[in-house]
């Protein structure tokens, strides 16, 4: 497995794996629409991070700023994470997690963050492993398939010099 930056030329299938893991367990967002742009105002192609194993894309997550304040530039954010269905439980999402954290810290970042939906257990696991922490909880913050879902806001503080576990 290699992890790469992705390029324009990935949007195809960076958009076929949107569409195969979303559910209202994982995203608060509506589904995306057939034939969405992948890369947008917000999701440039040098700020996502793709797994690509035997030259197929297996999973990918996009890093960003989480606001335009200069005083909250030295947190970035991780906007998105997903793998492909037939590719899940093989450690593409813990590689790409890592590879997020290691880019934060060649980007200067100090602080690394994220959103997790409540009940996505799985995820939130995935995180703490590569030690992230939970910060808080803002509950029932969505309203997502006749259920109210807590929002979790995690992060991991970044130490230039240390590995990934922060």
């Amino acid at each position: 497995m290699t992890i790469r930056r992705a390029r324009r030329a990935d949007e195809s299938e960076l958009r076929d794996i949107d569409a195969a893991t979303w559910t209202a367990d994982v995203s608060p967002a509506p589904p995306p629409a057939a034939g969405a742009a992948f890369f947008g105002e917000r999701t440039a192609p040098g700020d996502v991070l793709v797994a690509e194993t035997d030259h197929v894309i297996a999973g990918y997550a996009a890093l960003g700023q989480s606001g335009p304040l200069a005083s909250h530039s030295h947190v970035l954010q991780i906007r998105g994470l997903a793998v492909h269905p037939a590719r899940q439980h093989c450690g593409v999402g813990r590689r790409l997690v890592e590879a997020c954290i290691e880019l934060a810290r060649d980007r200067g970042a100090r602080k690394l963050s994220l959103r997790v939906l409540g009940g996505n257990i799985a995820a939130r696991r995935l995180y703490e492993s590569c030690g992230f922490t939970t910060e808080g909880t803002l509950r029932e913050e969505f309203f997502l398939d006749g259920r109210y879902v807590d929002d979790v806001l995690m992060a991991c503080l970044l130490d230039p010099a240390a590995g990934p576990e922060g």
